[in-house]
């Protein structure tokens, strides 16, 4: 059982006066070079993650296939690796504020891909700088912070000194963007915080020659493998296109390993690496079909280990306690001296980098709430060494959950598969439709394949798993607690989905109002509007798609300037009743055209569908995002 601690609220009122608390304190009584002294005096951080990598993509923590990550292994044997570490989500925007917050998602307000402007909690960013350290981060920006910009960050390394972007998925870039970092916080006469978030291997994958279902790019990892040699997991199923896909993902994870080369590089170069502590994570699963969007054993196992210079011991493995993301920054804290002021929902495992040991690390919680697209399908986990229990309070035998994978090679193979294959059918409905609840023994089903939820004989571990969960909800103010505590009644669960999906709604639709309101407040000032934001870069042709049979070719027309360069354009499929995300695809335009996306239509989605589209790499920053009417078929 995690020991229950003491919380402290942090308002917006008490946050300026703890941030002159902190600045006063230490300040008072310095002399004129004490940011030199205090530099020298307190460890630098690197923290490095990786996106969308399964743990066990990596051969330290045992990848079936050899030479995935080279660089990381190495650097994982110089200090303790815990081989039961989990995220809290299966996406990205959540997960990461998890890390740096302290707090679930609950609790923080981050639950789904929104900024978050009104948070009321500390970050990591905010303690570091009130505690004198110089901070800057590199890629996922935005989805590492409630809201952007983020006032804490002393420097975004997304771009170089002379303001040009940095390629996120070139080795180079990560050198670049470290060593800028590192001289900057020398510069300052601070210790450093980087927090280096390196983009493979997320979508798109490298894919040699354009026959690939993914976007090629130049950036060649250092190995590339072929689909006779990758292993598939047993989530999974053995196909030729399931192959090639997962080739595609173990060569970006070679990328990735590249990457994390490239930043140790310029960590050595500036010989501050006996001063740094290093932590080194995932923010979850790979993004493939029951691993990222989901709460699985798969999807959340996280490829944690930490090096701390005078107390980690190299070659340390941890397989006995449960470490969860939300830990993170208070272990952070505890390492570097930094008092937290206000609530954090996790605890610190400093003890166990000591070699010591811990009471109440026998579970992980783990939650989902939302997707990017803002489809609500809130989900709560429970795992144990032995046991995963899953709640889908979502699941009605009708609703189809919107994943992050429905628009993957593998999923349409399995789709199509599924319509001959019994096998495949019923993997296939699960992973539309689930059920509202699931239990596993994942010492003999890491895979979670096996449901036992109905089985007699588990009875006692499921009423122990789901009381644990309960008092879980009760202490860390869960709002899933009362459908939860009602969970055997089918209309409690679907009133509450139902509530949720309009809380949602309601939400986007707020943010359309406000966007309204400040762009009428500001028509007679040209300049408050960045002038990126006024261009159309890109708009549907006339009609948005051309449908023959099954497929549908969406059409889009883009005039991008010479200084834009090649951009990412990201094009969704939507359709159903609840005009649901069916498919996304992504390519890359530049100059002037007419680019065309071909999407699949389902056999089940009838009449009409309508298309999404925005350009950039994430919606978030995009330049521009669009919306098609509903097209006819």
């Amino acid at each position: 059982m995690l020991k229950q601690r003491i919380r402290v609220h942090s308002t917006l009122s008490v946050k300026p006066l703890l941030i002159l608390i902190a600045a006063s304190l230490l300040t008072a009584g310095r002399p004129a070079n004490a940011d030199s002294q205090h530099a020298d005096s307190k460890p630098n951080v690197l923290i490095i993650t990786v996106d969308d990598m399964s743990a066990d993509s990596l051969g330290v923590f045992g990848c079936q296939l050899t030479d995935t990550s080279p660089n990381i292994d190495t650097l994982a044997k110089q200090g303790m690796r815990f081989s039961r570490a989990h995220v809290v989500v299966g996406n990205c925007f959540p997960s990461r504020n998890v890390m740096w917050s302290g707090l679930f998602p609950h609790n923080t307000g981050v639950e789904g891909f929104y900024q978050v402007p009104d948070a009321k909690h500390l970050h990591l960013a905010d303690l570091m700088k009130q505690a004198g350290y110089y901070t800057g981060i590199q890629h996922k920006v935005s989805h590492s912070t409630p809201y952007i910009p983020y006032p804490s960050w002393d420097v975004n390394l997304d771009t170089d000194q002379d303001g040009k972007k940095r390629d996120v998925k070139a080795a180079r870039s990560y050198y670049d963007g470290a060593k800028q970092g590192i001289q900057a916080a020398h510069d300052a006469g601070k210790p450093f915080c980087l927090v280096m978030n390196v983009a493979d291997p997320h979508k798109p994958f490298y894919a040699e020659g354009k026959s690939g279902a993914t976007v090629p790019d130049d950036n060649k990892p250092s190995r590339v493998f072929t689909p006779d040699e990758v292993p598939v997991p047993g989530f999974l199923f053995d196909d030729p296109v399931v192959r090639k896909e997962l080739s595609h993902y173990y060569s970006s994870v070679r990328r990735a390993d590249d990457c994390v080369g490239a930043i140790l590089e310029a960590l050595n170069e500036s010989r501050k690496r006996d001063q740094t502590i290093i932590l080194f994570l995932s923010d979850h699963g790979m993004p493939l079909p029951f691993a990222k969007t989901q709460v699985y054993h798969h999807s959340s196992r996280t490829p944690l280990f930490l090096i701390v210079p005078g107390m980690t011991k190299a070659g340390t493995i941890d397989g006995t306690h449960m470490i969860s993301a939300v830990d993170l920054l208070p272990t952070l804290l505890e390492l570097t001296g930094i008092e937290h002021p206000g609530r954090m929902d996790g605890r610190s495992f400093a003890p166990l980098l000591r070699g010591e040991s811990q009471d109440g690390r026998d579970y992980v919680v783990k939650e989902y709430n939302e997707n990017a697209g803002g489809s609500r399908d809130p989900m709560r986990s429970i795992q144990t060494e032995q046991y995963l229990y899953i709640f889908n309070p979502w699941s009605n035998g009708t609703r189809v959950m919107a994943t992050a994978t429905t628009g993957t090679p593998t999923y349409r193979r399995m789709a199509e598969l599924a319509k001959s294959d019994t096998n495949i059918s019923a993997r296939h409905d699960l992973y539309r439709h689930r059920v509202p609840e699931e239990l596993y023994d994942i010492q003999s089903d890491p895979n979670c394949v096996n449901n036992l939820i109905g089985l007699a004989e588990y009875q006692p571990e499921l009423a122990q798993l789901t009381t644990t969960l309960e008092q879980w909800m009760i202490r860390t103010e869960d709002g899933m607690l009362s459908v939860f505590q009602h969970r055997d009644d089918a209309k409690t669960r679907e009133a509450y989905v139902v509530a949720q999906e309009q809380e949602a709604d309601a939400r986007r639709s707020g943010k359309r109002k406000n966007a309204k309101s400040a762009s009428a407040a500001n028509r007679n000032d040209i300049n408050a509007v960045p002038p990126h934001k006024r261009v159309n870069y890109i708009s549907f042709a006339e009609p948005a798609a051309d449908f023959l049979a099954k497929q549908a070719t969406v059409r889009i027309e883009h005039r991008l300037p010479s200084n834009l360069g090649e951009q990412v354009l990201t094009v969704t499929l939507k359709g159903g009743p609840n005009n649901a995300r069916l498919d996304r695809k992504t390519i890359k335009i530049s100059g002037e055209g007419t680019a065309k996306i071909e999407f699949e239509v389902p056999d089940n989605i009838a009449g009409r569908v309508s298309f999404a589209a925005f350009l950039g790499e994430e919606f978030q920053s995009s330049l521009q995002h669009i919306k098609s009417n509903i097209q006819a078929r």
